[in-house]
């Protein structure tokens, strides 16, 4: 089972001056066992700080509300913790590891989330099946973690990620931004490996319908001043798409 229950949602970002700026104002979320969640709305309505803060990212404070994972309250957790119980963000711009190979960070990880190192040989032999789907070159993974990366390079490493940890909730930020038609394709395909094989939950968090067309929603919100203001099926982000999002923003 994975399913994620947000439930009036209060947050704030802590300023680089130290101050609180209240940015979530009552964000109610279901997601259910093996569905898929789009969130899309304009730049500075919520939703990047709803999957940090659904991530327990520390720059970001729950001031009233619940988030609950698999029926656990998971508010209070660490985000360490969050990971081991099985959520996953893949970041809009991941960061810079310097001095740490994206092979050794990948195997930390994996044996971190289950508690006991996979085996070599048969670790291996699944970090080469993935990384030819994705088509990453071999010496990539020899590389220190996004240092030099390009856009398109950080957003194959986040999916080369989920692929091997195989989370039960996975939160997207913006996976499809940066990426050519390509690129978007392997990316999108590669999502889509994961949520078929362990049945996963997903949380996409986009600007635009194309990502839209490969990795398909079973829901659509829009998010405009810090909530969500409007639900539907995949046709929504259609409209979206046609109209863009000034008659939200007014309101």
């Amino acid at each position: 089972m994975a399913t994620l229950d947000i439930k009036d949602l209060h947050a704030s970002v802590i300023t680089k001056e130290g101050e609180e700026k209240p940015i979530l104002h009552g964000v109610n979320l279901h997601i259910g066992d093996n569905e898929i969640h789009a969130i899309m709305g304009p730049n500075g309505s919520g939703k990047s700080t709803t999957a940090y803060t659904v991530a327990g990212h520390p720059k970001y404070r729950v001031t009233s509300g619940k988030i609950y994972l698999n029926d656990e309250d998971i508010t209070d957790m660490t985000p360490d913790e969050r990971a081991r119980a099985g959520l996953f963000l893949a970041m809009q711009y991941p960061v810079e590891v310097p001095g740490v190979s994206v092979t050794n960070f990948l195997r930390t990880a994996k044996t971190s989330i289950d508690g006991h190192a996979p085996k070599l040989r048969e670790w291996t032999s699944k970090l080469n099946e993935v990384t030819k789907t994705l088509r990453v070159d071999s010496d990539f993974i020899k590389r220190d973690l996004n240092v030099g990366f390009s856009g398109g390079e950080k957003k194959r490493t986040e999916v080369l990620q989920m692929e091997l940890l195989e989370p039960k909730i996975a939160l997207l930020d913006e996976t499809d931004s940066g990426l050519d038609v390509d690129a978007l394709r392997v990316v999108s395909e590669g999502i889509m490996d994961v949520h078929q094989r362990t049945k996963n939950s997903i949380l996409l968090i986009t600007h635009y319908n194309r990502i839209l067309q490969y990795v398909k929603p079973d829901f659509v919100h829009v998010f405009a001043h810090g909530q969500i203001v409007r639900t539907g099926g995949p046709e929504l982000a259609e409209e979206l798409e046609a109209n863009g999002y000034d008659e939200y923003v007014e309101a």
